[in-house]
């Protein structure tokens, strides 16, 4: 009988053998940076590194990925490992998330580090995500990045919506983490619930873990609409325009899911025909204007629209 990792790994094979290697040089660094867009893994990748640091046994087949039944794995994934520390920003009075992840959580971290391993070897922090620290938190971040202890191992998860300074990039080695492809996209979706693994893969373009709040019927028949509006330019009628401007306009996600495949598909024809990479950056302008200016969602999809038939017409 085969044993599963209890997290498997769905692609970021380089970024793994990275870190392997220099673990097995016994020259590890004490501050790893995981970077990449939102919903490609990124911390369950730094949990199975956690893992592993602390002692879990990987399967022959895996070198990082222990298996449920492993100990060490199994206080993990109870929360219940005491060297290991997860900060991420908490629920204030009303149930809601804070905005950032506060300077008391990482003095608490720096605390955590102070300390000698509870069951020997090593402690390890991860940061979900540094993305969310505020200026206090990064300050007082700072302080355990310049004078590292002992046998601590620490990981930033980056999802690179805000630049990283200076001050901490210089002090960690950087693993980045790609969107996931296709084939391994639909894997992941297929090991949950969700109805259409095969459509929704398409549709999160490689970040399985958008898929959640894509899956929504009105979002996937947004996406729908987009794939008929491409394949029917430059002859689109009037009814098609407007069935595909109607459909994305119902709310911020339909107008999301739109966008997404309309510039999925302009970024693919701009591989073949490089003048479309102006196309492309044009449409990345309405979609961040629509988010930063909160223009209502049937106002940017017309804009979307237009800005795509005068591409075709001036071509």
């Amino acid at each position: 009988m085969t044993v599963a990792p209890a997290l498997p790994l769905f692609g970021h094979t380089n970024a793994q053998s990275a870190f392997l290697a220099a673990r097995d040089s016994g020259r590890l660094h004490h501050a790893w940076i995981i970077q990449g867009l939102s919903g490609i893994g990124k911390s369950r990748f730094a949990l199975r590194l956690a893992a592993l640091q602390l002692g879990a046994k990987p399967i022959s087949e895996d070198p990082a990925g222990a298996p449920a039944s492993d100990p060490v794995m199994q206080k993990i994934l109870s929360n219940g490992h005491p060297d290991l520390k997860l900060i991420q920003r908490q629920l204030n009075d009303k149930g809601n998330l804070k905005q950032d992840i506060s300077v008391d959580q990482i003095r608490e971290l720096n605390a955590f580090f102070s300390l000698k391993p509870a069951l020997g070897g090593w402690r390890v922090g991860i940061i979900d995500a540094l993305d969310e620290l505020n200026t206090s938190s990064v300050n007082a971040l700072l302080k355990t990045l310049e004078e590292p202890p002992a046998n601590c191992l620490l990981f930033l998860i980056s999802h690179a919506t805000a630049p990283i300074l200076p001050t901490i990039r210089s002090r960690c080695q950087t693993l980045r983490l790609r969107p996931l492809a296709l084939e391994d996209t639909q894997s992941v979706l297929e090991t949950t619930e969700m109805e259409n693994p095969v459509e929704l893969a398409s549709l999160v373009r490689g970040r399985p873990g958008r898929a959640e709040e894509l899956a929504g019927g009105k979002v996937m028949v947004a996406s729908s609409a987009a794939q008929s509006l491409v394949k029917s330019l430059p002859s689109a009628n009037e009814a098609q325009l407007s069935h595909a401007i109607l459909c994305a306009g119902e709310d911020d996600q339909t107008f999301s899911a739109f966008a997404d495949t309309i510039l999925n598909w302009v970024s693919e024809k701009a591989v073949e025909e490089p003048v479309w990479s102006e196309v492309w950056f044009e449409g990345q302008k309405i979609v961040s204007a629509q988010k930063s200016l909160h223009i209502p969602a049937d106002q940017a999809a017309a804009k979307l629209v237009t800005q795509l038939q005068s591409a075709f017409a001036n071509r």
